[in-house]
């Protein structure tokens, strides 16, 4: 993903005064997905259009550089072909848009990319993944080392205390969760998310989103699109600036 944060200095006066009006939200939320669904002969084409946003993950104690050479090649071809061919579209070279794993095992996908071929990003949780409370020494080293390894993307878990205590950093991209909570991506948080994003495009840069934990379902990859294009329109729709994990 490009750099989108120019370093412009953050009005956190401005963010404090924001407010969530949570039943608005939730009534909100309902609305979009029972009323701005993607029209039914658009469906596959936005479906085939959320393949290509896929962050491809595994974060597993017990990953092997077999599973992730098997995951990497998934992430090359994740539709079978016969499905390509019935939808005409086997010349367009749809894949995942990254590939996501440990730090530990960047360097076992980089390598299973390029005997596949495949320029396709390798994300890495570096900055200790899911809780973020390990020494800011040490997570600065983890980044080093996956970038090191490989890595084009570090998903960066930050310190929740900063943000509990008021202290905001700029981003390029914001996730809803880690995917290792015991909630995560739900539909009334990605509005908020989305909204805020608006909000923050009209004042200083685009930011990106990913929606982290919620399931893989068909139903919700629908009602994301109609989510984003509500929110921030078609040109958050591609794999620079929406992910789906």
């Amino acid at each position: 993903m490009s750099e989108r944060n120019s370093g412009t200095e953050l009005d956190v006066g401005w963010i404090l005064k924001v407010n969530v009006n949570q039943p608005a939200v939730l009534r909100r939320a309902d609305q979009i997905q029972t009323r701005r669904t993607v029209k039914k002969e658009w469906q596959a084409a936005w479906l085939l259009r959320a393949v290509t946003c896929i962050d491809l993950t595994t974060l597993s104690g017990d990953d092997t550089p077999s599973n992730i050479h098997r995951l990497c090649y998934k992430a090359k071809q994740p539709i079978r072909d016969d499905l390509l061919q019935r939808l005409n579209v086997k010349d367009l070279g749809i894949t995942t848009g990254a590939v996501c794993v440990y730090p530990a095992r960047v360097h076992d996908a980089v390598c299973a990319l390029k005997e596949a071929g495949c320029s396709i990003p390798v994300a890495s949780v570096a900055t200790g993944f899911p809780a973020g409370q390990t020494p800011l020494k040490t997570r600065l080293e983890e980044v080093r080392l996956a970038v090191e390894d490989g890595a084009s993307e570090i998903d960066i878990v930050i310190n929740r205390t900063l943000v509990l205590t008021g202290q905001w950093e700029g981003s390029d991209f914001i996730k809803t969760s880690t995917g290792k909570e015991s909630v995560n991506a739900t539909y009334p948080v990605a509005l908020v998310m989305v909204r805020a994003i608006r909000d923050f495009y009209w004042k200083l840069y685009k930011v990106g989103l990913q929606t982290s934990g919620g399931g893989s379902a068909v139903p919700r990859k629908l009602s994301c699109g109609s989510l984003i294009i509500g929110g921030v329109g078609d040109e958050w729709l591609n794999s620079d600036l929406f992910r789906l994990w």
